[in-house]
C-alpha cells in the first residue's frame, strides 16, 4: 500500500461522503483486523486502514489532507533549476530530519505520554474492581464503588481522546498511532458494556467488557514495544 492515498487505502472515491467512508472503514476493519479470525486478517493492513480513517473521518482534517494532496501533486509537476535542485538535495535531508524529530518529540509529550498514562489508569484496576464487586454484585455499596470506577474511566477516556486529537500524528509512526487509536476505541466500547452491566446485571455485558479491556491491554503493549523501538 506504499504510496497510496488514504482514499485508496479505504477503497473509496475522493468524493465519497462521510457515511461512505465510515461504511468502508467498518468493512475493511472486519476483514483485516488480526483478532477478527478472518482469512484476510493482516496486522499491517489494519494499521494502514485505521490511519487513513483517523484523517478522513474528521471533515476538518480531511480538508487539510485534501489540500496537501493537491499541493503535493502541483509540486511533483513543477520544474526546478539544476543548481537549485542540487542545493536542495544537499540541504533538505538535514532540515527534514530535524523537523521530523521535533514533531516526534512533540507528539510524544503532548499525545503519547498522557494517552498512555490515562489508558493505564483505566485498564489496570479492572481486575481488582471486578473482584471486589464479585463478593456480592447486588450489594448497593459494592455496585456504587464499581460505578464510581467506571465514572473515573469515562473521565480519563475523554482526556485521552482530547490528547490524541491535540497534535497531528507524525508520518513515520503512523502505524503506532493507528494502534493507539484502535486501543482507545476498544476501551470506549468496553466501558459502555461495563456500564450496561451495572444497569441490567446481564453477565454478557460484563464478559464483553472484560474481553474488550483485554484486547486493549494487548494493543497498548504492542504500542509500548513499538515506541521503545523508535526511541
Amino acid at each position: 500500500m506504499s504510496g497510496h492515498t488514504h482514499y485508496q487505502t479505504l477503497e473509496v472515491n475522493p468524493a465519497a461522503t462521510q457515511a461512505e467512508i465510515k461504511s468502508a472503514y467498518r468493512r475493511l476493519a472486519k476483514r483485516f483486523h488480526p483478532d477478527s479470525h478472518h482469512q484476510m486478517a493482516n496486522h499491517e493492513r489494519i494499521a494502514q486502514v485505521n490511519a487513513a480513517y483517523e484523517v478522513l473521518k474528521d471533515p476538518n482534517r480531511r480538508s487539510v489532507y485534501d489540500q496537501s494532496q493537491t499541493a503535493s501533486a502541483g509540486r511533483s509537476t513543477a520544474q526546478t533549476a539544476a543548481t537549485t535542485a542540487r542545493s536542495q538535495t544537499y540541504h533538505q535531508p538535514t532540515q527534514t530530519a530535524r523537523t521530523t524529530e521535533i514533531q516526534l518529540q512533540q507528539w510524544l509529550k503532548q499525545v503519547y505520554n498522557p494517552v498512555n498514562r490515562h489508558l493505564a489508569q483505566i485498564l489496570n484496576p479492572l481486575a481488582s474492581e471486578i473482584q471486589c464487586l464479585s463478593a456480592d454484585p447486588y450489594d448497593d455499596d459494592l455496585m456504587a464503588d464499581f460505578q464510581d470506577y467506571l465514572t473515573d474511566c469515562r473521565t480519563r477516556l475523554e482526556a485521552a481522546q482530547r490528547a490524541f486529537q491535540s497534535f497531528p500524528n507524525p508520518g513515520n509512526i503512523a502505524s503506532v498511532a493507528a494502534h493507539l487509536y484502535y486501543c482507545i476505541n476498544h476501551v470506549e466500547d468496553g466501558i459502555e458494556d461495563l456500564e450496561r452491566f451495572t444497569l441490567s446485571y446481564d453477565d454478557s455485558y460484563l464478559t464483553t467488557g472484560r474481553e474488550l479491556f483485554r484486547l486493549s491491554k494487548k494493543l497498548r503493549s504492542e504500542v509500548q514495544a513499538a515506541m521503545k523501538a523508535v526511541f
